[in-house]
């Protein structure tokens, strides 16, 4: 959230969920569902323990992909943390007018995915979406 503000974004909504499918379908829903967001960032939920399930979640809600996401992501990650790059399955895309990102939830890779990725791109990407 701070790279956000930081960077002069306005971060309305806040929420903890627990690892569990329904749960995690059951917020993002009820956000999605008003349009009342830009950009949706989840963190943690991306690998692949039998836990980890916001990946399917996410997956079922994005009507158009940003594969290059998922895959710059990874590129990036592994100049940190080398071959354990792959156990990341971030993505990224838009759901209805809504743009959502899924972090894995480690510190380090949310810094790197909004400093790197997101934040540069964030005013192209919104652009886009309202063409």
């Amino acid at each position: 959230m701070e790279g956000l503000t930081q960077a002069g974004h306005a971060v309305d909504r806040y929420e903890l969920v627990r690892d569990e499918a329904k749960e995690i379908a059951a917020q993002l829903g009820s956000w999605l569902d008003h349009d009342a967001f830009d950009l949706i960032i989840t963190t943690g939920g991306t690998g692949i323990s039998s836990r980890d399930t916001t990946i399917e979640v996410v997956e079922r809600l994005l009507d158009k992909r940003l594969d290059g996401f998922g895959e710059l992501f990874r590129m990036l990650s592994w100049k940190q943390i080398g071959a354990a790059a792959m156990l990341s399955r971030a993505v990224g895309g838009l759901a209805g007018e809504t743009l959502l990102f899924t972090l894995p939830g480690s510190p380090n890779a949310v810094s790197l995915a909004l400093k790197e990725l997101i934040l540069p791109e964030l005013p192209h990407l919104l652009w886009e979406r309202r063409r």
